[in-house]
């Protein structure tokens, strides 16, 4: 008798990893033993980052030296940003990115080695390239080489921040970029981390590895999510009716973006902690009428569905409230998750096995090859 089918691979256990903790009954996750909670209100990103990439939290002299590293990491080869710059507009913002990681890795100078030290380094170095990337993607017209990369602000949320058209972001702007990214940091076997490590179990290198996730991320049941979010919610607010809106979909057994988890069915702990400070940015910047949305359709969902919100619902809202052009929130995951996939890239690495699973076949038995001129 064969094994059953476990469509989606639900709930199958895949493999061992000591980088993250899903706890699927009590609805808490934990980044190398640390709560979310902890890590997001007392930790930064590049605590975090440290944490994801070396497997300990720095003292200060780890932090200080590993700053350095993404500041001096920042710079982009001039014809990435050209490749960039050229690109139509219309092409999605994840395609663009996807193919520039791709261009990074044909002349990183570890692009020959799959060896731990290697792709550590090509892990800082892609990390702190991310967000020119970013920049770029979100003002195709605009020069990015106009002063050098050292010069711009230290702190990598702020640097971020500071690509993306914010020449001196606030400091509220800045710690929820912060927390958004520690958020978005990590979250296990998911659908972008596991592509990306199949493509490392072929022992492939660290950036197709990369690419592979890019690629899954940009789908709209994973990462693409926090767009379709804001888009419904500037839907629905130009409509002034949230029962009705969720009314007619639900009944058409649309899915409603933001809401569900694949593992965590009791509620998502990230949203809770994003939730307050979309609330936060709101309130600073008098525009409550996001927050007061969004709540009625959390409710709205719970009621009638069972269903809470995940990190997506409330990352939409907060990153609008900072002015920041929806095409870009799926690329802003990335520059938090590649912390994330490279923990996992480098673990598979380490420790391989080449990931091939089985399928049950559903096709015609057996049977005789009929020759082509006795074919109907």
């Amino acid at each position: 008798m064969s094994a059953p089918v476990i469509p989606g691979l639900d709930g199958v256990l895949a493999g061992d990893s000591a980088i993250c903790e899903v706890d699927h009954e009590g609805g808490g996750l934990r980044y190398r033993g640390y709560s979310i909670e902890d890590l997001s209100a007392q930790a930064s990103f590049e605590e975090v980052a440290f944490l994801l990439l070396f497997g300990t939290l720095p003292n200060q002299k780890d932090l200080n030296t590993f700053q350095d590293a993404l500041v001096a990491a920042r710079s982009v080869p001039a014809y990435v940003l050209d490749f960039l710059a050229a690109i139509p507009e219309s092409v999605n913002r994840m395609d663009a990115l996807r193919t520039a990681v791709s261009i990074l890795g044909l002349d990183d100078p570890d692009t020959g080695s799959n060896a731990h030290a290697a792709n550590l380094r090509k892990a800082v170095r892609l990390c702190a390239q991310l967000p020119a990337l970013l920049g770029a993607l979100a003002n195709p017209s605009e020069e990015k080489n106009t002063k050098p990369p050292e010069e711009g602000p230290r702190g990598h949320a702020e640097y971020l921040l500071s690509l993306l058209g914010q020449e001196a972001p606030e400091a509220l702007s800045i710690k929820v970029i912060d927390v958004s990214l520690i958020l978005y940091a990590e979250h296990e076997f998911n659908a972008s981390t596991f592509a990306a490590r199949v493509t490392a179990s072929s022992m492939s290198d660290f950036h197709s590895a990369v690419t592979s996730a890019i690629g899954t991320l940009k789908g709209p049941l994973h990462g693409g999510a926090n767009e379709a979010v804001m888009a419904m919610l500037l839907n629905i607010e130009a409509e002034g009716d949230v029962q009705r809106y969720l009314s007619e979909r639900l009944a058409k057994k649309e899915k409603i973006m933001g809401f569900g988890h694949r593992v965590l069915r009791k509620g998502d702990p990230r949203s809770d902690i994003i939730k307050g400070h979309a609330k936060s940015l709101g309130e600073a910047r008098g525009e409550l009428k996001w927050a007061s949305l969004s709540a009625e359709i959390e409710e709205t969902m719970l009621r009638e569905k069972g269903l809470y919100p995940n990190l997506d619902f409330y990352s939409a809202s907060a990153y609008y409230l900072l002015g920041l052009p929806i095409s870009i929130y799926t690329p802003l995951f990335v520059c938090s998750r590649i912390t994330g996939w490279a923990a996992h890239i480098m673990e598979q690495h380490d420790s391989n096995r080449l990931i091939r699973p089985r399928c049950r076949y559903t096709g015609e038995g057996p049977r005789p090859f009929p020759p082509l001129a006795g074919r109907a």
